[in-house]
Order: C-alpha cells, then structure tokens, then sequence
C-alpha cells in the first residue's frame, strides 16, 4: 500500500508598526527564542527566523 506525504511551508514577516528600528539587536535573540517556543508549542517545525530592525521572518513546515 503506497503512501502519500505532504509538507507545506509557510513564509510569515512580522513588521513593527510604522516600518520603525523597534528590535534592538541587544535583544532580538530573546524575541527569537520567544517565537520558537510558540511555534515548537504549537506542534509545527521551525525552519529558520531571523530579521532585521524594522520586521522578522519566520519559516514555519507544516
């Protein structure tokens, strides 16, 4: 009996209102473990977060 698999992925960028510099660098790692933690408690996989100032990327496989 032949199986069938699938995967999606998702691109999701947060964006700080008004484009603004808000993510400190001083503390952008702390939003980073923070997102993970919801993502993995949600039960998806995190592929990759990383950002800039102004926004995050998040690349979630579902």
């Amino acid at each position: 009996m032949a199986n069938t698999y699938s995967q999606i992925y998702v691109h999701i960028v947060f964006a700080v209102k008004g484009r603004q510099n808000l993510i400190s660098v001083t503390w952008k790692d702390e939003v980073y473990k923070y997102i993970t933690g919801i993502v993995t408690n949600k039960g998806q996989k995190l592929i990759a977060i990383n950002g800039m100032p102004d926004h995050i990327h998040i690349l979630v496989g579902f």
